[in-house]
């Protein structure tokens, strides 16, 4: 397939690159980049050795998901592509579409292949909003080749999209723009404004800071910064009065609300309350419920501290309850604590590992009887078929332990608990040595 031939006929200019000269043009579109290499923070993707340089230079482009926060150039890629390989451009919004808009798009990419013999290229903003069969309709022409889709998210693909669709496309992740390609994109700006922004260099590196990575949001506060601002140079607290910080990328059950308790837990685990802290603030900021955070703590006190600290489970509940009581912001208090101590507390998963293990070997043998001896009697038939026979006190023996056989008569004695040395397992650990020298005594 040729990528750069003629259009026969067809519009080659893609209709959304065209930029209206009526009215106020934002920044954020007055310097939206021309060029991939002016794009800025994508060097893996767009540098000398980047994915999407080595599909132009072989003129191989294929169908791409492009998955990033806002405000880090998915759009402005998607437009540029079209633009480089001289494909016919259909752009679509999964916010604003429905069926019969795809089927418009795949109808005009079908007649546009039967004329000319190539492809569309077929932007798709949000595409994690189309439903599970509206992606469906996408497999056909893109395994014709009528269309080379380009998507945008914002959301994790693997839980968003379609698994046929997927194993069609490449996932290409754009980096969250940091602190040297936004120094780079405000520089743009004043050049493009034709002066230096009146900010002193602390109120620059907070201004860079509120835009949290989105460069568009960026230049959208240098816009009001431009037409609020007076002669005077404004100064970090000056900026609180014309903006306002971007709001923290959360979501409370997609991507975002599992990659921050996964290094809540990670960090907790790591022993690190100080990143903990840090996880479990930006999760309450971004609008988590805490009583989620709370739940979560306690799984970890009981999985991942264990009896290596059994007060931490106590901790845990004694924290949960807390909050009930106080609410939020005070109730919070305690759940940070919580944080400091299971991070602090020993560590140990032997229980966690021994219930699951003994939960595998309780599905394998079925239903085994426990031994007699240790089966109550309360009838008459049941004495004369053994049960209880042979059963010893442990609290009558003289060391409290009798030693006796537990498991099913068709099982071996097996051992899941294997204590750590960390903290009161340490103690466990020394009793269960000995009760086993007793237990070896006994069977000689």
């Amino acid at each position: 397939m040729d990528l750069f031939g003629s259009e026969n006929g067809f519009d080659k200019k893609p209709a959304s690159v065209t930029t209206s000269t009526k009215g106020h043009v934002p920044l954020a579109d007055d310097l939206r980049p021309k060029t991939l290499q002016e794009v800025i923070g994508q060097d893996h993707l767009l540098g000398t050795d980047g994915i999407i340089t080595n599909m132009l230079n072989h003129q191989s482009l294929s169908s791409l998901i492009l998955w990033g926060n806002p405000g880090t150039g998915k759009t402005t890629i998607a437009r540029i592509l079209a633009q480089e390989t001289n494909l016919h451009f259909i752009q679509i919004s999964a916010i604003f579409s429905g069926v019969s808009d795809l089927k418009k798009a795949f109808d005009e990419a079908i007649r546009f292949r039967n004329h000319s013999g190539r492809s569309t290229l077929l932007f798709v903003d949000e595409i994690h909003r189309f439903n599970r069969a509206q992606q469906d309709g996408f497999l056909p022409v893109v395994e014709d080749g009528s269309i080379i889709l380009i998507g945008a998210t914002t959301e994790n693909p693997s839980f968003t999209l379609n698994g046929a669709l997927l194993s069609r496309c490449q996932v290409l992740v754009l980096k969250r723009l940091d602190e040297a390609a936004l120094n780079l994109l405000l520089t743009r700006a004043e050049q493009q404004l034709n002066h230096e922004l009146p900010l002193s260099e602390n109120a620059r590196t907070d201004l860079i800071s509120m835009a949290d990575g989105d460069g568009r949001y960026l230049l959208n506060m240098v816009e009001q910064i431009t037409l609020h601002a007076g002669n005077s140079i404004l100064e970090s607290k000056d900026l609180t009065k014309i903006l306002s910080r971007r709001a923290s990328l959360y979501d409370r059950n997609r991507d975002g609300h599992y990659n921050l308790i996964s290094a809540l837990h990670k960090s907790l685990r790591g022993s690190d309350p100080d990143a903990a802290l840090y996880w479990f603030a930006r999760m309450l900021e971004g609008g988590e419920d805490p009583r989620y955070i709370a739940r979560r703590l306690t799984r970890f006190a009981a999985e991942d501290v264990g009896l290596a600290s059994p007060n931490a489970l106590t901790l845990a509940i004694a924290a949960w309850e807390t909050y009930e009581r106080l609410g939020s912001p005070e109730g919070e208090v305690a759940l940070a604590e919580l944080v400091v101590y299971l991070a602090t507390a020993p560590k140990s998963n032997a229980v966690y590992k021994a219930y699951n293990e003994a939960r595998a070997v309780a599905k394998k043998t079925g239903s085994f009887m426990p031994p007699a001896h240790i089966l109550n009697a309360p009838t008459h038939m049941m004495k004369e078929l053994g049960y209880g026979k042979g059963y010893e006190y442990d609290h009558n023996t003289e060391e409290g332990f009798s030693g006796q056989n537990y498991f099913p008569d068709e099982m071996q004695i097996q051992q899941f608990y294997s204590p750590t040395n960390r903290g009161v397992e340490e103690t466990i650990s020394q009793r269960l040595s000995h009760w086993n020298q007793l237990r070896k005594k006994r069977s000689v």
